[in-house]
């Protein structure tokens, strides 16, 4: 969720009005994409940008910028797509594989990213720039391999926006969250396409189940841009909510240069009056014009605040800071919590735990991929050396906002937000238990080529829970041998995966086992890449009488677009085939059209148009005996409205 951290905490929020006009005159379709692209409305941008590289030489200019305007809109899947070109173009530069590398350490592909890394390193001779993003690859490759016993949950209260940073005060939680559809007084925001966020609030059943959410009193959302995350005193009746800093005018302005201004973040006190209505003032150290100030968290007596800033005199762009509450309440000067829990990264969302434990996200020491969580025990300045909380607490996404509501002998409870994959929406809470397994349950297996019988070594082997969320991941050893431990009473799907390779999967269960017990499975993959070879992608469906693609669609077309894109000397003819009912011509066209929409999407999703050929056969090739005049089912017609992919070249 990089408007809520990076985004959102360094560039703040931009005036991004839908209807502002860019000049008089009527604009090249390239001018506004690059007028777009400095305001930072990077939604509206990339959708330009897509048009303007469907051509046989694109822009390199163009590709990168569609390739970063995807990474500002968090759909990494999409930026690996269009960086995996931009690094093969002639005068790309070397910092291309700097945010290349990045992007494929956001997507869980750590062996990938660290050869990008490298490769910066090598082309620059400055390997102090990746030591650290390196160090996360290899990292997370370990921690993916031997989880943590976190079990993560996603929360009902999620939906297809943003929901992230609960704050809990009794049998109730605060939290931030994007409202669906315009709110009063706002537009959406340019950068994501998205309106401001607002606070809310959900009842918190004794197991951490968040339900029945709704939008916060007025008083809290009075605010025209986004507004939270929230913090409490032990009462509850004092908040210390982060806000948009709203400017004088409204307006968007432009700066020397041709830049747009930002708007800085503040930190808001708000106290509930007898009336439960809630006054709001600004905190005292706030300088909108000079830096941010948000993100709020009380120690446990109440008398050290906590905050985040990017202030003069941090260790790098943003710092966990603090004041101290004098004798007549109020808050002292700020101070900087230290170079032990600061680095040269961006450090945000701390909560404070038991035993004066910091929680806290940072993108400056190794981890995972973006924001990862850290654990400090100390006290103003005073910290030990920050402990990454490992897989699954942290993710190849942003992990942020971890906070515990019980912390005891026998185990650990409480919430984080994630924009993991797996998730309902673009960040999700989850909440989460610690607890040491009593019965230890192990699945051991091996990958093999399903043609010769030989083991494969070094295959990724993913294991995913029932809801289709990464469990754990590693790559088979020298022999083609790996284990996994798994939880009693759940499902599990084991998948391998290898380069040249068809994916092969196997389902497990330890649903009834009440021992420790010993599991096996082998995975057999099939050998693809062959000249002439054609295969059927399964379950493309059109509605009657369209050629246009539908969401079902799309997801199967994403897995074609990932294989063209980890292979990129792959051509392929995507082909579409009709059953017998209608003319010949009416079908040979209407499957025509359907293949070309199928291709039109690959190359919207950053595949080369000329590493593909649209064609379709009609009735022509049927694979059953429902020729014209045959009676047949619905099902040996469905059979022969198909979608077929055929290798040209490897």
């Amino acid at each position: 969720m990089r408007y809520g951290l990076q985004q959102f905490f360094l560039i703040a929020v931009l005036f991004c009005m839908a209807g502002v006009a860019f000049s008089q005159e009527q604009p090249s379709l390239r001018n506004r994409a690059d007028e777009l692209f400095r305001k930072y409305e990077y939604a509206n941008a990339a959708a330009l940008y897509v048009k303007l590289v469907d051509t046989k030489r694109p822009r390199l200019q163009d590709l990168e910028r569609l390739a970063y305007s995807y990474v500002q809109m968090n759909d990494y899947e999409s930026a690996e797509n269009w960086y995996a070109r931009v690094v093969e173009m002639e005068g790309s530069e070397a910092g291309n594989h700097l945010l290349y590398g990045d992007v494929l350490k956001a997507n869980g592909k750590y062996v990938e990213a660290k050869q990008q890394l490298e490769e910066y390193a090598r082309e620059t001779g400055n390997a102090e720039v990746v030591a650290v993003a390196i160090a996360g690859c290899d990292s997370a490759v370990v921690w993916m391999a031997h989880p943590t016993v976190h079990q993560l949950r996603n929360e009902g209260i999620n939906t297809s926006l943003s929901e992230f940073s609960v704050f809990p005060l009794g049998d109730q939680v605060y939290y931030t969250g994007e409202p669906d559809g315009y709110m009063q007084g706002a537009d959406r925001y340019g950068w994501t396409g998205h309106s401001f966020l607002r606070v809310y609030t959900a009842d918190r059943l004794a197991d951490n189940t968040l339900t029945d959410a709704v939008l916060a009193i007025e008083s809290l959302n009075n605010a025209p841009y986004h507004i939270g995350p929230v913090a409490a005193n032990a009462n509850g009746d004092t908040l210390y909510v982060t806000r948009t800093y709203p400017g004088k005018d409204g307006n968007i302005t432009k700066e020397a240069g041709g830049k747009y201004r930002t708007q800085k973040l503040e930190l808001y006190v708000y106290t509930r009056l007898p009336d439960g209505t809630w006054a709001a003032e600004p905190f005292v150290y706030n300088n909108v014009s000079e830096y941010s100030v948000g993100h709020a968290a009380l120690s446990g007596d109440g008398n050290i605040l906590y905050f985040v800033s990017d202030m003069p005199g941090g260790h790098g762009g943003t710092d966990i800071w603090y004041s101290e509450r004098q004798g007549d309440g109020s808050w002292g000067v700020p101070v900087n919590a230290g170079g032990a829990i600061n680095s040269a990264g961006d450090e945000l969302f701390p909560n404070i735990g038991p035993e004066h434990t910091l929680y806290y996200s940072s993108d400056g020491f190794a981890g995972m991929g973006g924001l990862d969580v850290f654990r400090s025990t100390g006290e103003k300045t005073a910290w030990d050396k920050p402990e990454n909380l490992r897989y699954p607490v942290n993710s190849s996404g942003d992990d942020f906002a971890y906070l515990t509501t019980y912390d005891g002998e026998e185990g650990m409870a409480g919430y984080l937000s994630s924009n993991r994959k797996g998730g309902k929406g673009r960040d999700d809470i989850y909440s989460f238990t610690y607890e040491k397994p009593k019965i230890i349950i192990i699945l051991r297996g091996t990958t093999s080529d399903k043609a010769s019988g030989e083991r494969l070594p070094a295959t990724t082997v993913t294991l995913f829970d029932g809801q289709r969320k990464i469990v754990a991941k590693k790559n088979s050893d020298g022999t083609g041998a790996f284990e996994f431990i798994l939880d009693r009473n759940r499902t599990y799907t084991v998948l391998g995966q290898k380069t040249g390779y068809h994916a092969d999967s196997a389902k497990v269960s330890t649903v009834g086992i009440t021992k420790s017990d010993t599991l096996e499975v082998s995975l057999l993959l099939e050998p693809v890449f062959e000249v002439g070879k054609t295969f059927e992608l399964e379950n493309i469906y059109y509605d009657f009488d369209k050629h246009n693609i539908r969401p079902d669609a799309a997801v199967i077309l994403d897995e074609l677009v990932r294989t063209m894109r980890d292979n990129p000397t792959l051509k392929i003819e995507l082909s579409s085939h009709t059953d017998s009912r209608g003319s010949d011509a009416y079908n040979e066209a209407l499957s025509q059209r359907r293949a070309q929409s199928a291709v039109d999407y690959l190359v919207s999703r950053g595949i080369a148009r000329d590493r593909m050929v649209a064609k379709g056969y009609g009735e022509k090739r049927l694979v059953n005996r429902c020729a014209d005049g045959v009676p047949c089912s619905r099902e040996e017609h469905q059979a022969n409205r198909r979608t077929e992919v055929t290798v040209l070249s490897y």
